[in-house]
């Protein structure tokens, strides 16, 4: 910087460190850019120091692993020198000479100087901090309280006294008894505005040890005294994310086979099946497997358990919707299950869509579909139409973009669609891309980017923004979105293997 006095008037500003003679040049700032000679990449926690220019470089996407170490750009030497090997998170110490750094469970203080390491770890295990659990709950719903009230995209806190549901509720502290009530109180008093997406949760909660279950990806039955394996859950064929572990090349188990043991411990039978699976989650276990359920010529088989089966028997029935479709259409209509629009939904959008793009027809599915981001980048992937053909002397004529899909789309939605899942329906509907086929949505597109935390770790959600039509119109919140043709969900269709709503979503495509 210059002088002072020099440049654009009200283009500077105090570093407020008592050094009068720094200043900010803020006139063509970006145009005095230079960017550092260091190699592209991911880099993370961009500190300044005096002479430094500190940041973390971060293994490439992808490459499933690897160290990030902790750097700093000389600006006097022109040069890049390394702090620390590998380290999680660094924070540069008010005084620019020292940073605060972590590696997994550890931390340590080192100097801001090439070659540091972690050597004497901060005795974290040793902290301790005196709290009064009532003085910190009063605080943590007074907290919560502001942050609506300042945040809270409505003002007016839609018609509701705020000051007067402050005085409501917070006299309910003194009654509670766990952290766990406090978070009740909490969900009760922003609950009084009446929006979507007011949650709250976590905190210095009371956390009981537990004992994860190992699991098998099957349906179990009881027969002749002993557990039989009456199915293995076999999830989509075109997905590898997760596959039961008796649906592994090599393990020797059969849909019908007995399991009699585990780890040499005999099943009962007078108990539930996953009692003879508490707390081996996700380790390798010996199952003793036999055709019979005497034991009879009883094998030995080696697996790894599941922790979790949801993602399994997820993928199995979004392949058992895909085949519905498949086989009443005759092959004509495609199938593209959407379970949220957050990364999880772009991610299975985008990759069955490639799959499917080819059929006449495509039936977008987003039942259950449960939010995230506002689905802007699905509506344009459905909805790109073709600008030009291209032919060759053989196959079939391609249009561009080719990524596209230019035959009739549906879409179905259930009560339990929400949040982007209301909005997802709504875009579908006014870019005109075809009918909504079910029961109306959830109704919540009051929402929120972020959620702060409160002083022991737990948080609220401030809904910030809310969605209107482009006629200046509301979006129905608490209401949702209609369907244009209403197919009640019938459950006993559904156990039989039917989905009324499939069929009658491919029969108006057809």
């Amino acid at each position: 910087g210059g002088p002072e006095g020099e440049g654009a008037e009200g283009a500077s500003a105090s570093a407020g460190n008592g050094d009068e003679g720094f200043r900010i040049d803020l006139e063509d700032f970006e145009r005095r850019l230079v960017v550092l000679p260091i190699p592209p990449g991911n880099y993370a926690d961009l500190q300044a120091a005096p002479g430094k220019v500190i940041y973390r470089r971060l293994p490439r996407s992808g490459s499933g692993g690897g160290d990030s170490p902790l750097l700093f750009w000389d600006l006097a030497e022109r040069a890049e020198k390394t702090v620390i090997g590998d380290v999680d998170d660094a924070l540069l110490a008010a005084g620019g000479r020292h940073l605060l750094v972590r590696d997994g469970t550890r931390f340590d203080i080192i100097s801001l100087a090439p070659g540091q390491s972690i050597s004497t770890p901060l005795r974290t295990a040793e902290f301790t901090a005196r709290v009064d659990p009532r003085a910190e709950w009063r605080q943590l719903v007074l907290d919560a309280w502001r942050l609506e009230r300042d945040l809270f995209y409505d003002p007016q806190m839609h018609g509701v006294d705020w000051e007067a549901i402050r005085d409501q509720y917070l006299p309910l502290v003194d009654m509670a008894v766990t952290r766990l009530d406090v978070n009740f109180v909490i969900g009760e008093m922003i609950a009084e505005m009446n929006a979507s997406h007011t949650y709250r949760g976590g905190g210095d909660v009371e956390q009981a040890p537990t004992r994860p279950v190992g699991l098998l990806g099957v349906d179990w039955s009881l027969e002749g005294g002993a557990y039989r394996v009456a199915r293995i859950v076999r999830g989509a064929p075109w997905d590898s994310e997760v596959r039961s572990p008796l649906d592994q090349p090599g393990v020797d188990v059969e849909e019908g086979d007995y399991v009699l043991a585990v780890n040499g411990i005999p099943m009962d039978p007078g108990m539930d099946p996953y009692a003879a699976f508490v707390g081996l989650a996700g380790q390798v276990v010996a199952l003793t497997v036999s055709g019979s359920p005497d034991g009879a010529g009883s094998r030995e088989v080696l697996v790894e358990t599941l922790g979790d089966e949801t993602r399994l028997r997820h993928l199995e029935w979004i392949e058992g919707n895909r085949r519905m479709v498949e086989e009443r259409s005759g092959g004509r209509v495609g199938y593209i299950y959407v379970p949220d629009t957050g990364v999880g939904g772009q991610t299975e959008l985008v990759r069955q869509f490639g799959a499917q793009r080819s059929h006449e027809a495509l039936l977008i599915d987003e039942r259950f579909n449960d939010g995230g981001q506002i689905p802007d980048r699905f509506i344009e992937l459905l909805n790109r139409p073709a600008i030009s053909w291209w032919a060759g002397r053989t196959g079939p004529e391609i249009p561009f973009p080719v990524i596209s899909h230019q035959g009739p789309k549906a879409m179905l939605m259930n009560g339990w669609s929400g949040s982007g899942g209301d909005a997802f329906p709504a875009f579908f509907r006014e870019t005109g891309l075809g009918p909504l086929i079910g029961t109306r949505t959830w109704g919540g597109l009051i929402g929120y980017s972020s959620a702060p935390a409160l002083i022991d770790g737990g948080l609220v959600t401030i809904p910030s923004f809310r969605m209107y039509e482009t006629d200046g119109e509301w979006f129905a919140e608490g209401y949702g979105v209609d369907p244009d043709i209403v197919v009640p969900e019938d459950v006993t269709a559904l156990a039989a293997g039917r989905d009324p709503q499939i069929e009658r979503a491919v029969d108006e495509l057809l």
